[in-house]
């Protein structure tokens, strides 16, 4: 009896590290990445908290005149969270246009806005200075032009689109895509 408990627990383990691998295996790099969440000290390793899901990721700013996306973003995350969108959210000064403390963009995205999805700490999305998911995702696809860009990565963390400042979350392809991604499995 010892030993088939002893066999199971090995059998248990054994598919959790399956598993697992699995997870990594699918993000072929692209998110094997551990970033600070906005205002906090906890860091999130992208890869094991959402690589079996489908990504949206974008980069932000509190003072851009694209922000008030934050709210079709919301929305956007809202319809499909339950399908397995999460959308990632990553201010960046870049371009100018975030404000120089972390506490107050967390009160533009949390407050004003009421974003729920997993904000990240303030950081580069362009250049050498870029952060290595922004490295990667400007390598799959292009550097981030503006604010507000957006990329579409696949379950298996494939870059499936890139779109620009312009394209709204909802009523759009983005949208269209963001279903299309969901639906492949």
């Amino acid at each position: 009896m010892k030993g088939m408990k002893t066999a199971s627990a090995l059998l248990i383990m054994l598919g959790i590290g399956l598993a697992a691998e699995s997870v990594v295996a699918a993000c072929n790099n692209l998110l094997d990445y551990s970033h600070r969440r906005l205002a906090s000290q906890t860091e999130d390793n992208l890869c094991e908290a959402y690589g079996d899901q489908v990504i949206l990721v974008v980069n932000t700013a509190s003072r851009c005149g694209y922000t008030g996306q934050f709210e079709d973003l919301e929305a956007l995350y809202q319809k499909y969270r339950d399908q397995g969108l999460v959308i990632l959210g990553f201010p960046s000064n870049d371009f100018r246009q975030e404000l120089a403390d972390e506490a107050d963009t967390a009160e533009v995205c949390y407050i004003n806005y009421g974003v729920t999805f997993p904000m990240f700490a303030t950081s580069s999305v362009k250049g050498e200075t870029a952060n290595p998911l922004f490295r990667e995702l400007a390598e799959a696809e292009s550097e981030p032009s503006w604010n507000f860009n957006k990329y579409l990565i696949s379950r298996e963390g494939e870059v499936l689109a890139g779109f620009g400042s312009r394209v709204t979350p909802l009523d759009s392809d983005l949208e269209a895509r963001v279903v299309a991604a969901l639906g492949a499995d």
